[in-house]
């Protein structure tokens, strides 16, 4: 039989994240097991443009990483009072680099992912988050697509 103890859900809080956290949480709630949820705030170091100007600002930096702790804080909040047993964490960097790092560190037995994310079409160019993680990670990777198949209901 398969056990599974801990599910790691990474989010950037898109419409593809909120469809794939109904899988993370009925996974969570069949197999007794916690959810770690966990988001990275990514800055746009790279590039050019109106984000990569932004990021030059100091205030613009710590007003994203506020607005994306609260987002996190709100979703646990929100899975808490639904009774999920439910671990949040924080982390800036290299999405799929640290949804990567943070299933190894916590020793995760799967994780339960978006396709797509609030990127649009640039993992075209570069390649989808989703995609890097499926082959480096360390456990099982269960990628959900938006909404073309539902099994939760």
């Amino acid at each position: 039989m398969i056990e599974i103890k801990r599910i790691l859900f990474p989010t950037d809080f898109s419409e593809y994240s909120n469809h794939a956290l109904k899988y993370a949480v009925a996974l969570s709630e069949s197999f007794k097991a916690k959810l770690v949820v966990l988001h990275v705030c990514e800055h746009p170091i790279a590039g050019s443009g109106i984000e990569a100007y932004h990021f030059a600002i100091p205030e613009y930096v710590v007003d994203l990483e506020q607005r994306e702790r609260k987002a996190l804080d709100a979703l646990t909040t929100e899975l808490r009072e639904r009774r999920v047993d439910v671990e949040p964490v924080f982390i800036i960097g290299k999405a799929y680099q640290e949804i990567v790092k943070t299933a190894k560190q916590q020793n995760v037995d799967v994780i339960t992912m978006a396709t797509h994310g609030s990127k649009g079409l640039s993992h075209l160019v570069f390649g989808s988050t989703a995609e890097k993680v499926v082959r480096l990670a360390p456990c099982p990777v269960l990628t959900v697509k938006h909404p073309e198949h539902d099994f939760v209901k």
